[in-house]
């Protein structure tokens, strides 16, 4: 299996000069790595949701360039190739490919959640953009009643803002 160390050190270097960028997957990693472990993902799963966590964002760069906006529709359309590209070049199994660039194809879209794996991700997203964003407590709770399902990124919600 690929090295999911080599993944990320090739992300910093996409990323380069970018530090907000490079936390922010660096983040939402930690938190998709810990969900995942503590909500018992077989191994080709937790592979597939650490993965989808480092490159998630990976289309901002190329929406920013071609729309000068970084909006999730154009993120989600510009990130699967740029991922693919990225996956191949480190030699992923394509069936991994696959299952990665559809979570990042839609990683905005929460209607699209069609496993375990993808809402892991957006869970860990979500926590790390609460934080970024320095949102009101309103608005966390909004999405934190529609969106989040794992009891464990919901105990991490909980606590860190203090919810229940």
């Amino acid at each position: 299996m690929v090295s999911l160390n080599e993944l990320a050190l090739k992300m910093i270097e996409y990323y380069r000069n970018d530090p907000k960028r490079i936390n922010h997957f660096i983040k939402v990693h930690a938190y998709a790595k810990l969900i995942a472990e503590e909500e018992h993902l077989d191994k080709e799963n937790q592979f597939i949701v650490e993965s989808a966590a480092y490159l998630h964002d990976i289309g901002i760069r190329n929406a920013e360039a071609k729309y000068n906006s970084s909006i999730g529709e154009l993120q989600e359309k510009e990130g699967p190739e740029e991922a693919r590209k990225m996956m191949e070049e480190l030699g992923y199994d394509e069936r991994h490919i696959e299952r990665i660039c559809y979570i990042i194809g839609h990683n905005h879209t929460y209607t699209a959640i069609d496993n375990i794996d993808f809402q892991i991700v957006v869970e860990a997203n979500l926590i790390a953009n609460y934080y970024d964003e320095n949102l009101l407590k309103e608005n966390i709770l909004y999405s934190y009643d529609k969106v989040f399902k794992t009891d464990t990124g919901k105990i991490i919600i909980e606590t860190i803002y203090n919810l229940v």
